[in-house]
């Protein structure tokens, strides 16, 4: 399978990205097919010099089916060559393991007692008003579509009669 990832250059503690067209089973900063871009992370992102990449031949190896890694998508969405993904921001990360499993599980524990009663009455009730208004709504589609088949004739009749 063909993916869009980062090949990593430069030195140590100073990272520079080449984005390229490789096969899955390649080594990271191995063989690849195409170098299609650059990234530079230690760069502001105000400045353009972070990102450089050319698109026609992006769209091209995407139209060929290669997948972008998530870091890449990202790199691409904020350049306008995806939409952007959908990944969301975690506020947790730099809270300490051990911390964020204690807010979970306190979070977890306070709605369910308090939501579950609530929420089961009424998915109970709802079902069984709902019941009769999805009948009610086929018999009123099976007489509309029967007087409109008993008004045509009538309505072809008269034309008729008033002709002769």
């Amino acid at each position: 399978m063909l993916k869009l990832r980062l090949s990593r250059g430069g030195t140590k503690k100073r990272p520079v990205y080449k984005v390229v067209v490789a096969d899955s089973r390649f080594a990271r900063d191995g063989r690849f097919i195409e170098k299609v871009g650059f990234f530079n992370p230690l760069l502001p992102k105000e400045k353009k010099e972070r990102v450089g990449l050319e698109a026609e031949r992006i769209k091209y190896w995407l139209g060929q089916g290669a997948q972008p890694t998530t870091r890449v998508a990202r790199i691409l969405g904020e350049n306008e060559l995806l939409p952007m993904p959908a990944n969301g921001n975690n506020p947790n990360k730099a809270v300490p393991k051990k911390e964020r499993n204690k807010k979970e599980e306190d979070n977890k524990e306070a709605p369910k007692a308090e939501a579950a009663p609530a929420a089961e009455a009424p998915k109970e009730e709802a079902p069984k008003e709902e019941a009769p208004k999805e009948e009610a709504p086929k018999a009123e589609a099976a007489s509309a579509t029967e007087a409109p088949k008993e008004e045509a004739p009538k309505a072809e009749a008269a034309p008729a009669e008033e002709k002769k």
